[in-house]
């Protein structure tokens, strides 16, 4: 038999992280909506990383106080090449925050719903177009 089906294991492990990423960041996500406090927060500044190719990418950080006095500061999970006035340092923003852990939060406006559906569905069509791949392969095989 033939070994050329192993490589049908890159897209497989491949859309497997990718549904677990899209996933996690989703049901992260409807956890805050369910349980998460919103409050008003500022941006107090951005933390700028650089890309392999050159691009700089800005991760705003957020800081608030919560329901029980504690004071908070954490930087979002998502970055962006560009910052709009509405996520400027010194802006005024509605985060909404896990009560039991801050750092669990999210920016309204600047948080990527959409980077997490991506991944899960392109994770999705990955693992079961490779799957049928593979089962149609191993059902058609000769004797």
């Amino acid at each position: 038999m033939e070994r050329a089906w192993l490589f049908s294991l890159i897209p497989l492990v491949l859309g497997t992280v990718f549904l677990a990423f899209g996933t996690y960041g989703l049901r992260r996500t409807a956890a805050l909506r369910r349980t998460g406090v919103t409050t008003t927060a500022r941006i107090v500044h951005h933390a700028v990383r650089t890309g392999d190719e050159g691009a700089r990418y800005h991760f705003p950080v957020a800081a608030w106080t919560t329901a029980d006095g504690r004071a908070c500061a954490y930087e979002s999970r998502f970055g962006r090449g560009s910052v709009g006035p509405g996520a400027a340092v010194g802006a005024t923003v509605l985060v909404r925050y896990d009560p039991r852990d801050p750092s669990r939060f999210t920016i309204q406006g600047w948080e990527g719903k959409g980077v997490d559906l991506l991944f899960a569905g392109l994770g999705a069509l990955l693992t079961t177009g490779t799957l049928v791949a593979v089962l149609v392969r191993f059902l058609t095989l000769p004797g």
